[in-house]
């Protein structure tokens, strides 16, 4: 599932550009899912362009990209029940010196987490790791949900997550999301997110789509 919605990412980024609508993303990234194996999406597909990108759980709509936007991508495959669920965030044009420093503070904030994501680690630890580095930045406070949850036959996995309350003890063979994500309203926003399996010797990221701040269009 993972390797068929990095596939589809990669495919559909030609075709994001200034002009066309955030449905018409979405609507094409589903079709690449679906053109390598997918069953369905695993969940409804998110292109959140501009100040739409503030909005974590916003889907897509009739706004067309613009030069200069960010693009917050979140998409899934659903192979043989199977669900993935990742996030990239790309830019039209040449990005501003503060969404290349949203983007990089992600960054380093995902990085952190998943250094954390071995068995033995609680949740909140693994969330704190994020949170905190972002927390140093002017963007304190603007990362405003948990770290990432489990994914597996649902793409919300009912066996825990990763969040400031949570005591979930991290064990080998478990899949989690690390997504952390910068959200300035009437701006944009910034996230990252990868499917994480859990082993003994740490942790092994499942998704490969590209998570450098790709310059589109």
């Amino acid at each position: 599932a993972c390797d068929i919605a990095s596939r589809a990412f990669e495919e559909t980024l030609p075709f994001i550009q200034s002009g066309v609508t955030e449905a018409e993303v979405a609507s094409e990234l589903v079709y690449r899912m679906q053109k390598n194996g997918a069953t369905a999406p695993s969940f409804r597909t998110i292109v959140g362009s501009g100040p739409n990108g503030a909005e974590p759980h916003y889907t897509a709509g009739p706004r067309k990209i613009e030069r200069g936007d960010m693009i917050v991508i979140d998409f899934g495959a659903q192979y043989h029940m199977y669900c993935s669920d990742i996030t990239r965030t790309v830019v039209v044009g040449p990005p501003s010196a503060e969404q290349r420093r949203m983007h990089d503070t992600v960054a380093r904030a995902q990085a952190a987490a998943l250094a954390k994501m071995k068995p033995g680690a609680k949740g909140k630890s693994v969330d704190a790791a994020a949170r905190f580095l972002i927390d140093r930045t002017k963007y304190k406070g603007r990362f405003i949900h948990g770290l990432g949850h489990s994914v597996g036959l649902a793409v919300h996995d009912p066996s825990g997550g990763l969040s400031p309350s949570s005591d979930l003890v991290l064990r080998p063979n478990m899949v989690l999301t690390n997504e952390p994500g910068i959200y300035v309203p009437g701006f944009g926003g910034v996230r990252i997110e990868d499917d994480v399996l859990v082993t003994k010797n740490g942790p092994r990221v499942l998704s490969t789509a590209p998570r450098e701040f790709l310059e589109l269009g």
